[in-house]
């Protein structure tokens, strides 16, 4: 059967020099391109791919098509750093140009074996617009920083009897003597489950069969991506993003979603046991996220973007970033993210205050669209409360606290570049409200994350406001009392 070919499946390596100068002019943006979250110079960013600490250097690969803002011929870019603070930009990793991986290099993670990185990835092959396969592939980084596919790819040809095309994202660790592979999928009958493979020796694989996962619902998404395993105090932890998941209450209200399991793995018996599952993040951008561990302590990263939303930077020919760097604890059986303790290296220029606030509104001097912002709670006599952020006179986004109902809600309605609004327009999460109440705010030009209560809630969402909204504004119907540090931050991307 012959390969089936579309203009948006070129490599970069088809593109003139003059082709990529003009595609990097087209995609300056002084107003929203962030300055200390992983972006792309050009094109499209999305998920995280490849993460790991290796000889000394924090890497991260993500997916990457260069020529525009669609889903096109996915390559693997690269950034390093030293301290998960300041990253370089490296040469394309993998650049998807041999027959196994004819229409993209898709995502996957590492894990290093033999002093060198091994890097697991989805090779992506289309026989037409509704007909296509997968391969699992390999290449491998030594410690000078070369990079070599396989020279016996793909690992894995094709995929099980029972599964569709749709078989992605190897999440490859090992446990005592083996390796084993977990791959997101669809059945034939269209529902969305992860499968397993085993090997000894990392390079040749076994199936293994589907994981069991009890306790969910039977109808739970047509596509499972981006499966991720951790163990956090004795705790297994399953994170994968179902697609097709209807909404629940306040939960599954993006197009595609993230949650997260805490119970028990059982991979001689392939069941994993849900003691606990939620949503991972509640915010309106976020997805795909992967973790890595260094010295003991899990950190993941996520793509700030959702598939099929338009975003205002289209036009310019860029679209989507990365999150920070998140540490991962559990409390309570909650899975907790909150930003890595490296980035207070971005700090400089703090500022502080305390205030109480009587029915009105207090402003919290602000003219710049990157900072850090923490508050605390210290005294609440009020039903609503809140924070609107990159404010000015006719825009703004709300995060408010309803006592009453124990409810967080970001509404994000208020810009004059609003963006799909089809998916809605406000996130809401339960919670606690209490005079512990604690918020931490980064904001990044066009990018905000926000984590509430030590990371028990957080709200990952792309903002782009008019220049001049970077008002900070805290409201209160009645009496709140609160104390904040500000601090500007530095940049920490190569432009």
């Amino acid at each position: 059967m012959d390969i089936f070919k579309e203009e948006k499946h070129r490599t970069i390596l088809e593109a003139t020099n003059e082709e990529l100068l003009e595609l990097k002019d087209k995609a300056k943006d002084k107003l929203w391109k962030p300055i200390y979250h992983i972006y792309p110079q050009y094109g499209l960013l999305n998920d995280p791919n490849g993460l790991a600490y290796f000889n000394g250097k924090y890497h991260v690969f993500h997916q990457w098509y260069p020529f525009g803002v669609t889903h096109g011929m996915k390559h693997w870019a690269h950034l390093e750093s030293e301290d998960l603070v300041s990253w370089n930009r490296l040469p394309v990793a993998i650049i998807p140009t041999e027959k196994y991986e004819s229409h993209g290099a898709y995502s996957g993670n590492s894990i290093e074996i033999n002093e060198e990185l091994y890097l697991y990835y989805t090779g992506n092959i289309k026989f037409d617009k509704n007909n296509r396969s997968a391969n699992q592939c390999l290449a491998i980084m030594n410690k000078d920083g070369e990079i070599k596919k396989f020279e016996n790819n793909p690992i894995i040809e094709g995929v099980p009897n029972g599964y569709t095309g749709h078989v992605r994202d190897p999440k490859v660790f090992k446990r005592k003597d083996k390796y084993f592979m977990l791959l997101g999928a669809q059945t034939s009958d269209k529902k969305g489950v992860i499968i397993v493979y085993e090997s000894k020796n990392s390079i040749d694989w076994n199936f293994k069969g589907e994981l069991n996962v009890k306790n969910i619902d039977e109808d739970f998404g047509y596509m499972w991506e981006c499966p991720d395993y951790i163990n956090i105090d004795e705790k297994d932890i399953l994170i994968f993003s179902p697609q097709g998941v209807e909404p629940k209450g306040f939960d599954y209200q993006n197009i595609y979603n993230v949650v997260y399991a805490i119970g028990n793995m059982d991979l001689d018996n392939l069941t994993f046991e849900i003691d606990t599952m939620k949503e991972l993040e509640k915010g309106f951008d976020f997805y795909a996220p992967q973790t890595f561990i260094k010295d003991s302590q899990i950190i993941l990263f996520a793509w700030a973007g959702m598939g099929e939303v338009l975003y205002p930077t289209d036009k310019n020919k860029w679209a989507h970033c990365l999150t920070v760097p998140r540490k991962l604890n559990i409390k309570n059986n909650k899975l907790l993210q909150m930003p890595v303790d490296e980035l207070i290296k971005l700090r400089y220029d703090e500022t502080s205050g305390q205030n109480t606030i009587k029915n009105n509104i207090n402003i919290i001097e602000n003219n710049e669209n990157v900072y850090e912002l923490n508050i605390n709670i210290k005294n609440i006599d009020s039903n609503k409360f809140g924070l609107e952020l990159f404010s000015s006179q006719d825009e703004g986004v709300k995060l408010e606290f309803n006592k009453l109902g124990n409810i967080v809600t970001l509404d994000r309605s208020n810009f004059k570049k609003v963006f799909g609004v089809e998916y809605g327009t406000n996130r809401k999460e339960y919670i606690n409200i209490d005079e512990n109440t604690n918020i931490k705010v980064l904001a990044d030009r066009s990018i905000l994350e926000i984590f509430i209560n030590e990371g028990e809630v957080v709200f990952t969402s792309r903002i782009f406001a008019k220049e001049n909204s970077n008002q900070i504004r805290v409201y209160s119907d009645k009496i709140v009392e609160y104390e904040y540090t500000k601090f500007k931050l530095k940049q920490g991307i190569e432009l």
